[in-house]
């Protein structure tokens, strides 16, 4: 794989992650979400600004553009790295859109989209994980970044075991970090005490 294939699967799959799923719904309903809420364009402020019917089509166009980055990837640079790469690329497209003056979402759909793909036993304990710290805390923030933490860190324990490749690993581990890092506001809120939970007024 030439690094013109590489850089092609990575810049693609950032402008993928790039289209404001969120942003383009709410003109559908008739309302922006940065305008309200927490600002962001994915899913959860969805839920808060347009109702949860127009945020499943969110999270679904949310989740779709991280299987078509890995899937371009794939198709423009053989396999190892070219698929991976994109699927991370497209997160960090969703997260800092250039589209939307470099606002969005917080990339959790997108990423789970991505490594539903190279991952998809990790995905799995990452939805287990979330739905048992949500049902128990209603803090969708931190079932989201705990989560992302589990893909990575399964995805490791995979690599290291001979079970999947190394870019798969590097791969949910970036994908991770850009998760925690565009969830710094409910960190700082979390550990305040703060933090808003799902269903309150």
């Amino acid at each position: 794989m030439s690094s013109l294939q590489l850089v092609a699967a990575i810049a693609l799959g950032y402008l993928l992650g790039a289209i404001p799923s969120g942003v383009l719904v709410g003109r559908l309903r008739g309302v922006d979400p940065r305008d309200s809420g927490s600002g962001r364009t994915g899913t959860t402020n969805a839920i808060r600004t347009m109702g949860m019917r127009w945020a499943v089509l969110v999270a679904i166009l949310d989740v779709g553009k991280g299987v078509a980055a890995v899937l371009l990837g794939n198709l423009i640079g053989p396999e190892p790295w070219a698929g991976p790469l994109a699927g991370v690329a497209a997160v960090a497209g969703h997260v800092r859109s250039v589209f939307i003056g470099f606002t969005g979402g917080r990339g959790v759909a997108t990423g789970a989209g991505a490594m539903v793909l190279l991952a998809p036993l990790a995905v799995l304990a990452a939805i287990l994980e979330f739905a048992v710290v949500v049902g128990a805390t209603r803090l969708v923030s931190l079932g989201s970044i705990l989560g992302s933490i589990t893909v990575a860190i399964i995805a490791i324990v995979l690599a290291t075991v001979g079970w999947s490749g190394i870019e798969v690993a590097v791969a949910a581990s970036a994908i991770a970090v850009i998760i925690v890092v565009a969830h710094a506001d409910n960190i700082e809120r979390l550990r305040a005490g703060t933090e808003r939970r799902f269903g309150s007024g």
